[in-house]
C-alpha cells in the first residue's frame, strides 16, 4: 500500500464549509493544500470552448467529489445531490476514497518503476491531500505535471495551489475533455511530447456520452503523446453491481447538469485500442491493491474499474 492506511483521509461527508466560502470561489482565494518548502510555478490558464459557470445552488461534480472525501468545499446543494447519490450506492465515498488510493499508487508506480517524469492529468477535480505533482515529485523533484479540467471553480483553486519542486513544473488549464487539440497544445508550454507522458484520465470518460464518441478523444490523446507513454483510466462501472449502478446513473443525471455514462468492462477495454496492457489489465477497482478488501459486500460496492497501458 502507498498511502496512509487511515480511513480518516477520506473524512466524513457531510462537513461543512467555512463562512467565506462562497466569495473564495469566486475571487480564487482558494486553499493551498501544497508543500510548504516549494516555489510558484507555472500558470492557471483559461483554454478550451466548453466551460461550467459558478453557482452554489447547483451541484457541481468536483464538489460532490470533494464531499464523498470530506472535503469541506462544497455547498448544500453539492451536499444534497451527494447524499441522494449514496441513497442508490452507499459505498459511494468509499469509491472516491479508493479512487484516490489507485491515483497515488499508480503516479508513485509510474514514476519509480517505469520512470515516467512527465504527466497530464485529465478531469483532476478539485486540490485534495497527495495531488499527483505532490506524489511524483516526492519520488523524482524533476517530475512535470500538467492539470486539466473544465470547472472554473477547480481553475480557482489551482491559482492558490501552482506550487512546485525547484527542480519540476507544474501547470493547470482550464479545458475540456474533448477539446483534446486545446488541451495538447497549452500542455506543451510545460510538457516535452517528445518524452514519455501518462494521461491520466481518471473518473473522467464516464461524463463523456456515447454520442460525442470517448474512444476517438482517447485516440487523439494517445495519437499526441510519444512511444513509451502510458494510458491510466479509471471508469465507474455499469456490471460490477448492475442494479445499484443502473439507479445511481438514474439519480445521477436527474439532478446533475453533467450527466454520467457507466460503461462495463467490455465497453472499456477499447479506450486501450492499440496499446500494451501492464499488470493484471483492466481490473475492478477492488482488485487494484493485493488483499484488499477482505469484505465481499464492500467489493461489490467498489463500482469502477482501473487499467494501464503503454504506447508502443
Amino acid at each position: 500500500m502507498v498511502i496512509s492506511s487511515s480511513r480518516s483521509r477520506c473524512g466524513s461527508p457531510g462537513r461543512q464549509p467555512s463562512q467565506d466560502q462562497e466569495h473564495r470561489y469566486r475571487t480564487g482565494a482558494a486553499d493551498s493544500y501544497g508543500n510548504h518548502d516549494t516555489e510558484p510555478s507555472g500558470t492557471a490558464r483559461e483554454l478550451g470552448f466548453r466551460s461550467v459557470e459558478f453557482d452554489a445552488k447547483v451541484p457541481n461534480t468536483a464538489r460532490m467529489w470533494n464531499y464523498w472525501l470530506g472535503g469541506k468545499d462544497n455547498f448544500a446543494a453539492d451536499r444534497e445531490a451527494g447524499d441522494r447519490v449514496i441513497e442508490a450506492l452507499p459505498t459511494m465515498p468509499m469509491v472516491a476514497w479508493w479512487a484516490r488510493r489507485v491515483l497515488v499508487d499508480v503516479v508513485q508506480r509510474l514514476v519509480t518503476v517505469h520512470g515516467v517524469r512527465q504527466f497530464l492529468d485529465i478531469g483532476s477535480g478539485l486540490p485534495t491531500a497527495d495531488n499527483t505533482h505532490e506524489v511524483a515529485q516526492r519520488a523524482a523533484p524533476d517530475a512535470r505535471v500538467v492539470y486539466v479540467d473544465h470547472d472554473p471553480v477547480v481553475l480557482s483553486h489551482a491559482r492558490a495551489l501552482l506550487t512546485s519542486s525547484r527542480d519540476g513544473k507544474t501547470d493547470y488549464l482550464q479545458a475540456d475533455l474533448r477539446d483534446t487539440r486545446t488541451i495538447v497544445e497549452g500542455a506543451a508550454q510545460t510538457l516535452d511530447f517528445g518524452q514519455p507522458i501518462a494521461v491520466l484520465l481518471i473518473a473522467v470518460l464516464h461524463f463523456i456520452p456515447d454520442a460525442d464518441d470517448p474512444n476517438a478523444v482517447v485516440r487523439r490523446l494517445m495519437d499526441a503523446v510519444p512511444s513509451g507513454s502510458y494510458l491510466v483510466v479509471g471508469h465507474g462501472a455499469s456490471d460490477i453491481e448492475p442494479a445499484a449502478a443502473a439507479e445511481l446513473n438514474q439519480r445521477y443525471n436527474a439532478m446533475s447538469p453533467t450527466k454520467i455514462r457507466l460503461r462495463s468492462k467490455a465497453e472499456i477495454l477499447p479506450f486501450f485500442d492499440g496499446l500494451e496492457m501492464t499488470g493484471r489489465g483492466l481490473v475492478p477497482l477492488s482488485q487494484w491493491f493485493d488483499a484488499e478488501p477482505t469484505d465481499i459486500d464492500t467489493a461489490r460496492g467498489l463500482v469502477g474499474h482501473v487499467g494501464i497501458a503503454r504506447k508502443p
